[in-house]
């Protein structure tokens, strides 16, 4: 499995996420810019990446403007054959906003950044300490979309404490049900706010994120 990462004007977790997939994962990691047309060169074993940042400096709100880029449609064409993509943070907006995946990104509930690590979980694991670092990450969809993800077992993650109990004191910014990620029901597009390429090094002293590849399939 080969990985294409996308920078869009504003990217700042782009090198991360390239080095820890390289360097840590051992990954193939192609760059590519957001104005590119082509991804002829991915199959869908592979993966496109949309990393977290400022994409458009976030103007009107976050992703919006970067689902128009021109590379977005060959995005949304490789997802809809059944390629892998997984956006995180400013990509979990950009895979909302393109409509890769259901719900929005609102602004946290103390309308607050906030940057530091947190534990989330899902059903095949316990709590993993992933850090998160965002402004608008509050989950939100209405109640039968999130009913309809539950059932579907779209919910990838939810915030807990670091024994995995899951409860809205151990939730950073307000998220609807705790929740840090979803797919979508086809299982091949990924959302979720956390940052695992922040964790993959030694060096760092945390390699959760590396589980967290390895539950998405991504290993």
């Amino acid at each position: 499995m080969k990985f294409g990462v996308v920078v869009f004007p504003g990217s700042n977790c782009d090198r991360d996420m390239q080095d820890a997939l390289q360097q840590d994962l051992g990954k193939e990691v192609i760059m590519l810019w957001h104005k590119d047309h082509d991804l002829s060169m991915f199959t869908t074993d592979d993966c496109i990446v949309l990393p977290g940042g400022f994409s458009y400096g976030d103007y009107l709100r976050c992703g919006a403007i970067a689902r128009f880029s021109p590379l977005m449609q060959q995005v949304i064409e490789f997802a809809n054959k059944g390629g892998k993509v997984l956006g995180v943070c400013n990509g979990f907006q950009i895979l909302c906003e393109s409509h890769l995946l259901p719900g929005v990104l609102l602004q946290n509930a103390n309308q607050q950044f906030i940057c530091k690590n947190v534990f989330i979980k899902n059903e095949k694991t316990g709590a993993l300490q992933i850090p998160i670092a965002h402004g608008e990450g509050r989950y939100y969809a209405d109640a039968a979309t999130l009913d309809e993800l539950e059932k579907n077992g779209q919910v990838l993650f939810r915030y807990c404490d670091a024994q995995g109990n899951i409860d809205a004191a151990f939730n950073p910014n307000g998220a609807e049900r705790n929740i840090a990620g979803i797919r979508n029901k086809a299982g091949n597009v990924f959302g979720m706010m956390p940052h695992p390429e922040r964790a993959t090094s030694t060096a760092l002293n945390n390699l959760d994120g590396k589980k967290v590849f390895e539950l998405l399939g991504l290993n």
